[in-house]
């Protein structure tokens, strides 16, 4: 069984538009807590190091379709 897990940020927030992270397979898993069936992205920890600073910079504005690189 994984263990999803969301932000403390978005329990406070009131707002249901969140992503979900857990250990899978060594790696980290990235799912859409609105629709968990629908499978999760599995990023190595540099690169989810890498979406997180890009996060950080860019911001992860609704409709933002940029490639993260």
């Amino acid at each position: 069984m994984i263990n999803w897990r969301k932000s403390s940020y978005s329990a406070n927030s009131g707002q249901e538009d969140c992503v979900e992270l857990a250990r899978v397979n060594g790696r980290i898993g990235v799912r859409d807590s609105r629709d968990p069936v629908s499978g999760y992205l599995s990023l190595h920890d540099i690169d989810f190091a890498g979406l997180v600073a890009h996060v950080k910079t860019e911001g992860a504005g609704k409709g933002d379709h940029a490639a993260v690189a």
